[in-house]
C-alpha cells in the first residue's frame, strides 16, 4: 500500500478536519520514531499505521478498533497493520496488547499528541517549535485541561516502552516538530 492509497482509505471513512489532522500528526510522529529507533526500512509502514490507526473512529466510535479490523480486512490490508492499529486501544476497546515496539509507540503517542497539540495551541506561537517538556508536564497534571487525553494511557505507554514520562514527552515534541505530511 502506498501513502496515497492509505490516505484515500482514511478519507473514505473520515471527513472531519480534526480527525484528518490527528491522523497525519500521528503518522508523522510514527515516521519519526521509526527512524529514531532503528526501523528506517519500515518508515512507510510505521507512517501508514499512524495514518490509519483511527480509521473507524469518526463513523463507528462505539466500535472503535473493532470495526477498523473488519474494514481493513475488506480492503485487503495485511494482518500486521490490522493488529498494530487495533492494539493502540488495548484495555479500552480491545484486548490486543501492544507487543512490537511500533505498537507500543503508537499506544504511547496517540493520546500524547493530542495533549501536546492542545498545550501548543495555548502558546502565543500556537506551535510546538518553542514548546518545552515542563509546559506539557504542567498541563499533564491538570486533568481538566484536554480532559479527553487520558493521562493513564500516556503513562502506560511510557511504561510499556520502558521510558520516563519526560523522555516520552520530549521525544514526541521533537517528532511533532518535524511536521506532518500533506
Amino acid at each position: 500500500m502506498t501513502r496515497k492509497e492509505a490516505l484515500k482509505l482514511l478519507m473514505q471513512y473520515n471527513q472531519e478536519d480534526f480527525h484528518l489532522k490527528h491522523a497525519k500528526t500521528v503518522e508523522g510522529v510514527m515516521r519519526y520514531f521509526a527512524k529514531e529507533l532503528g526501523y528506517g526500512d519500515e518508515v512507510e509502514f510505521w507512517g501508514q499505521v499512524g495514518l490509519l490507526h483511527d480509521l473507524d473512529y469518526e463513523q463507528f466510535p462505539e466500535e472503535h478498533c473493532v470495526k477498523s479490523q473488519e474494514l481493513m480486512r475488506q480492503h485487503g490490508l495485511e494482518e500486521r497493520m490490522i493488529r498494530a492499529t487495533a492494539s493502540h486501544s488495548y484495555g479500552i476497546c480491545v484486548d490486543i496488547k501492544p507487543e512490537h515496539e511500533m505498537e507500543k509507540v503508537l499506544f504511547a503517542v496517540d493520546e500524547l499528541t493530542g495533549l501536546i497539540g492542545a498545550v501548543a495551541l495555548m502558546r502565543p506561537s500556537k506551535s510546538v517549535d518553542d514548546l518545552e517538556v515542563k509546559s506539557v508536564k504542567k498541563k499533564f497534571k491538570t486533568p481538566s485541561f484536554a480532559a479527553g487525553c487520558s493521562r493513564d494511557v500516556i503513562q502506560q505507554g511510557a511504561d510499556m516502552l520502558g521510558w520516563e514520562l519526560d523522555d516520552l514527552i520530549g521525544r514526541t515534541i521533537l517528532a511533532m516538530r518535524e511536521g506532518t505530511l500533506d
